[in-house]
């Protein structure tokens, strides 16, 4: 759906490339994440994706069209195509919920009766029925975010596009706004790019994901992948562990390693039963339980003490992955 080719930008006076030479290739319906600190280039990419920006070199393709060469007539039906929601939700503080949803089927022409239509369509979609005729003030901070969603999804586009939608929410609010990302996935079909510096929001919602650092793409794959055996130096500090184990935490001596289990084999008494049948002492010295979209995982630091530690490792293998 997405497509972009051997891209760089540089902007007029700076002495350093915003993004060079990136390759990134996007499924159609799928969620992918772009995750990176502050500078890194993500927003960026986003205004390239959406033609706010052209690249100094290579293509941005959508859907195979090459969205650099568009004029303005051809951007604007690229827009209709292309939503895009914001960290900061970009709302009319003196426009109610409905007429900020309202917004672009106006500027677009639409009848005032389709309009009506529609709108109570996209308040039922993100669950804000109840809310049509508030103000943004009135409104909670997810509320305000789901207005903007509602009104991204307007014009009925292919692709979303969601620059830091979630930064300016709160934990409990950002898995609600995700889920509401995913279930539009499923339901609509949805292309969604997540722009995002949260590795939580990529655990949750991502299919795949690319990793950029200093205006480069340093790693990329399958979320799993990524998160779960990460390459990259720059991916595993914002993983927030360095990908190291747990070397002698808590005075333990014996053999550590990492732990990595996915899938139905994460409910199964693993640890339990190796213990058992190696007569093996088996720690758990630091770890993560948790879900990658819809694939329960567990990563554990283990130490491995007394019996027969090769068998021990043998067995894990079988069950999971192994690191030292």
């Amino acid at each position: 759906m997405i497509c972009v080719d051997g891209v760089h930008k540089r902007f007029a006076g700076s002495g350093q490339s915003a993004l060079s030479g990136v390759n990134l290739k996007i499924g159609r319906g799928e969620i992918f994440g772009i995750i990176g600190r502050s500078g890194a280039g993500k927003s960026t990419l986003v205004r390239l994706l959406n033609g706010l920006e052209k690249p100094s070199e290579g293509t941005v393709r959508l859907d195979g069209i090459e969205v650099g060469g568009l004029g303005p007539d051809g951007l604007r039906q690229l827009r209709r195509r292309v939503g895009m929601i914001f960290q900061s939700f970009g709302l009319l503080s003196s426009a109610t919920a409905a007429h900020n949803i309202a917004l672009p089927l106006i500027i677009a022409g639409m009848t005032t009766p389709a309009i009506t239509a529609r709108v109570s369509d996209l308040l039922g979609i993100v669950g804000l029925k109840d809310h049509a005729d508030k103000y943004p003030a009135q409104l909670s901070g997810g509320q305000k975010q789901r207005v903007g969603i509602a009104r991204a999804l307007a014009t009925g586009p292919d692709v979303l596009l969601c620059d830091e939608a979630t930064s300016a929410l709160d934990p409990e609010t950002t898995r609600e706004v995700l889920a509401l990302i995913g279930a539009l996935n499923r339901d609509l079909g949805l292309t969604i790019v997540l722009i995002t510096h949260e590795i939580d929001v990529v655990r949750q919602a991502c299919d795949r994901v690319a990793v950029l650092q200093s205006g480069k793409i340093v790693e990329s794959g399958a979320t799993i992948d990524v998160v779960l055996d990460p390459q990259h130096s720059e991916t595993r500090a914002l993983l927030g562990d360095g990908g190291r184990l747990a070397a002698g935490m808590h005075g333990f001596h014996g053999q550590i390693v990492r732990f990595t289990v996915h899938g139905d084999a994460t409910a199964a008494p693993v640890i339990s039963r190796i213990a058992r049948e190696t007569g093996t002492d088996l720690t758990i010295l630091d770890g993560r339980v948790g879900r990658l979209r819809d694939t329960a995982y567990a990563q554990l630091t283990l130490g491995i003490a007394g019996g027969d530690v090769r068998t021990t490792l043998a067995l894990l293998e079988k069950y999971g992955r192994v690191s030292t």
